[in-house]
């Protein structure tokens, strides 16, 4: 409470002070008489929700002349959307929909992989979902990434690029009210620290609501600052970002279905008592540098530091009982079958669980990329390394209840219809260590590459290899000795790209690549299984039209992910022998687009189709799926738009979004509904002011966001809320 008020009291002096300035400047008109004169930003639609060239790539360039399938979210879209997290972002990403916390499906695959600033180093360890107040833009560069940035998932990557501190001031402060008692302040202010000094900046943001969920809050705070030097012959930048989440009746799962992907109960219900919760502490250091050394020779370099700490203590759903088979038998509640809704008696069986993970990263990364002619031929010649480790150690206590009469020690089932909450007393369980004492994870990644891009009059030729070589280690403390196992090896990963400029409005492109990663285990006779390996072809047309107020993107594809591990199904195969699963196709078509429909009117829309299914197996039926079958949340279709028009002369604007998502299914085969939501924004601009009324699930759609297993239920999506915030710049 004390950072809000603090937060408060500097947002509202900021949006006091300078009163008497507020009144733009007049002059007289032809008859000698005063005239108020309003600033109006007109056009500015044309340039809301575009870019005109991106980085995630590493050559810096303009969407039409890359063969890089980059996806970009301008803080624009992210003030228009009222964008809180990331996952207020997902409808402008053809292809990508929730799956669980920070993690998303990209092209039929689970995606967790997560950079600021081209490093890795995520501050939210995971199962918290990245927070956008000091994110100035988010780029998605879809398909394989692994020869530009090393292991990770085949459907893409996220990129979030940081707010830099800039020498030319600028302050903005905002408060801001809505449902679900929901109330925040934020403060950033950028410039010259001193005269001919450094740039700085300084942001603060602070909320606090209570969530949808029973019991459920969420309180964040965000403290970021930086320092930007000038050396003339390179720029530094220097920032520190600290994160402190508290999250009541925390972790969530899901909520019950019936196997047409009905919620059996209230959308609200929480399987968490009111105590449970969820807190993460994170600094994030970070310091880039870049500059030129020679004309046509420019290079950057970068190091980000995480030292981060989550603790959980929350009930975690076991199984609904009682459950019955065809004959009237009870079944065991760890058994994933779904309860009979009608059954009034129906309860959640639970475990209790204490977590707490400490961990910290080191990420560095350096690239340097020169620009010449070569053989009478355009070249820009990229090379880069990088450096990653990470070590978490994870202490897990849990009691766990196995039937419906509670067991002493664990806690109570919890109702479906009328869950009681604060009748189970966590000083009465009896708490069993996981590990014995604690596990400790450690990965170690280095990676070198080289790329070559080559223009040939319209034609943009790409190549480029990457080596990496990384370790994984798991060190268990029983608490009478350590267990211990380790995992090295190395990978090789290309790029193949090509751009043909059709035009200066239309280009052809194409590409091949891959990506993989680290092996999880051994097979029976010790032996290390292959990595992971996701390669894709991919082929389109990207369109800039009109003087760029009509961009769009269209691409097929095809990713095919191989060497998925499981546990070895023989019987007679040692503990903890995994074989290698098989593979796993995806293939689709993408469409984006951006236009500008008049100078005041722009419009966002994503289409994604997709068809991800298993294409082979080891002989034992796959991953709980069989070949055939299509992967765990990987919808058909999903489409989601976004259009804002704006009356200049009040300096208004209004927004409307929708995002459908069509039917999935969870890891047990569980039908996930298919859904359609919608949001809405009113925009006032008055000069120096702004303010904003969100609406998001205007209509009230009750649905799912997503599935995971049977006896965790699914993901409720967020029924309908609003909020006000109002903004003044200086």
């Amino acid at each position: 409470m004390f950072k809000f008020n603090c937060l408060a009291v500097s947002c509202g002096a900021l949006m006091l002070s300078g009163a008497a300035a507020q009144e733009a400047p007049s002059e007289e008109n032809e008859d000698g008489e005063a005239r108020q004169e309003t600033i109006i930003v007109t056009g500015r639609a044309a340039e809301l929700y575009r870019v005109n060239e991106t980085s995630t790539g590493k050559l810096p360039a303009e969407p039409l002349s890359s063969s890089l399938n980059i996806a970009v979210i301008t803080d624009e879209l992210i003030e228009d959307q009222g964008a809180r997290t990331s996952q207020d972002l997902y409808r402008n990403l053809s292809g990508v929909t929730v799956f669980s916390y920070a993690g998303v499906t990209a092209r039929g695959f689970r995606q967790e992989e997560i950079f600021f600033d081209g490093l890795r180093g995520d501050p939210y360890a995971g199962f918290s979902v990245p927070q956008l107040f000091n994110v100035e833009r988010l780029e998605f560069l879809k398909g394989p990434a692994g020869m530009l940035y090393g292991p990770g998932a085949p459907g893409g990557l996220f990129n979030y690029i940081t707010k830099k501190p800039s020498e030319e001031f600028d302050a903005l402060g905002s408060v801001m009210i809505g449902s679900e008692a929901r109330y925040g302040a934020s403060l950033e202010m950028t410039g010259a620290v001193t005269e001919g000094g450094p740039a700085g900046r300084l942001g603060l943001f602070y909320e606090d609501q209570n969530t949808p969920r029973r019991n459920a809050g969420s309180e964040i705070f965000i403290g970021d600052a930086g320092l930007g030097f000038d050396f003339g012959f390179a720029d530094l930048t220097l920032q520190v970002s600290h994160y402190d989440q508290d999250l009541a009746a925390n972790r969530l799962r899901g909520v019950p279905v019936d196997e047409l992907g009905n919620f059996i109960t209230d959308r609200r219900w929480n399987h968490n008592e009111p105590d449970d919760f969820l807190r993460l502490s994170s600094t994030v250091y970070q310091a880039q540098l870049d500059g030129e050394l020679l004309d046509g020779l420019t290079w950057d370099a970068g190091i980000r530091f995480n030292d981060r700490e989550e603790t959980q203590q929350y009930h975690e759903p076991r199984g609904l009982f009682p459950r019955q088979d065809a004959s009237g038998n009870f079944l065991d509640p760890d058994r994933n079958i779904v309860a009979n809704p009608a059954d009034a008696e129906t309860v959640m069986v639970r475990e209790y669980r204490d977590q707490l993970r400490d961990g910290e990263s080191l990420s560095v990364g350096a690239n340097a990329v020169w620009s010449a002619e070569i053989g009478g031929f355009a070249n820009r010649i990229l090379f880069g390394t990088d450096y990653y480790t990470d070590e978490d150690t994870l202490f897990y206590d849990r009691a766990r209840g196995d039937n419906v009469s509670r067991p002493a020690g664990a806690p109570n089932p919890l109702g479906l219809a009328e869950p009681a909450y604060g009748n189970s007393d966590r000083s009465t369980y009896v708490l069993t260590n996981v590990f014995g004492n604690s596990r400790t994870t450690e990965q170690t990644r280095f990676g070198a590459y080289l790329l070559d891009e080559i223009t040939f009059g319209r034609l943009i030729l790409t190549g480029g290899l990457r080596f990496d070589q990384f370790e994984d280690s798991q060190i268990i403390d029983t608490g009478a000795g350590l267990l211990v196992e380790e995992v090295d090896d190395e990978a090789v990963t290309y790029r193949l790209g090509a751009v043909y400029r059709v035009s200066d409005e239309i280009s052809l492109y194409g590409q091949a690549a891959d990506s993989f990663v680290p092996p999880a285990g051994t097979d029976r006779d010790g032996n290390l299984l292959d990595p992971v390996r996701g390669d894709i072809l991919e082929g389109g047309v990207k369109l800039g039209l009109m003087d760029g107020r009509v961009q769009a993107t269209g691409a097929i594809y095809q990713i095919k992910r191989t060497n998925l591990a499981q546990t070895d199904p023989d019987p007679d195969a040692p503990p903890g022998a995994l074989v290698a699963f098989g593979e796993v196709t995806s293939e689709g078509f993408e469409a984006d687009l951006a236009a500008d429909i008049t100078e005041d009117w722009v419009v966002t829309a994503a289409y994604a189709y997709n068809d991800t299914r298993i294409t082979a197996d080891n002989g034992t039926g796959g991953i709980r799926n069989a070949v055939g079958d299509r992967f765990a949340n990987a919808p058909e279709h999903q489409f989601g738009f976004w259009t804002r028009y704006q009356i200049p002369r009040y300096q208004l604007a209004f927004a409307l979004g929708g995002d459908y998502v069509d039917v999935r299914r969870n890891f047990e085969g569980t039908k996930v509904r298919p859904y359609t939501v919608f949001d809405a924004s009113i925009i006032w601009e008055p000069e120096p002011y702004r303010f904003l009324l969100r609406v998001d699930n205007v209509l009230d759609e009750e649905y799912a966001a997503s599935g995971f297993l049977d006896r965790t239920g699914h993901f409720p999506g967020e029924p309908v809320s609003v909020f006000l915030e109002a903004s003044r710049r200086f």
